[in-house]
């Protein structure tokens, strides 16, 4: 059974750093990229960031200028998003993604962690 996990969302004022993790199990997770999606109060889901699977490339949201990296240990099953210069619409659920499969690729997320950025 696929599981992504999230962990380390909070409360954090402007300016604030936090660090999500995403605890992968039940598939190969060195073979496969992995994204951070968010999702806003009242607003459609956003791709933030992506990285690939042997950690050779890594791509963000333009709207970011920089603040984010994406990360991951394939030793620990685990994926990072360090989130620096916070501001309040940077506050939504965080969704850790995987499309994982063979021939045909099924969609998994994790129950998601919220950041919430405010003074």
């Amino acid at each position: 059974e696929v599981k992504l996990v999230e962990s380390g969302g909070g409360l954090v004022q402007p300016g604030g750093s936090l660090r999500l993790s995403c605890a992968a199990s039940g598939f190969t997770f060195s073979s496969y990229d992995m994204s951070w999606v968010r999702q806003a109060p009242g607003k459609g889901l956003e791709w933030v960031s992506t990285i690939s699977c042997n950690i050779a490339g890594t791509k963000y949201v333009d709207s970011l200028q920089g603040r984010f990296t994406i990360s991951r240990d394939n030793a620990k099953n685990t994926l990072y998003l360090q989130m620096n210069s916070l501001k309040p619409e940077d506050t939504a659920v965080y969704y850790c993604h995987a499309d994982v499969g063979l021939v045909a690729t099924i969609p998994y997320w994790g129950q998601g962690t919220q950041v919430t950025v405010s003074s």
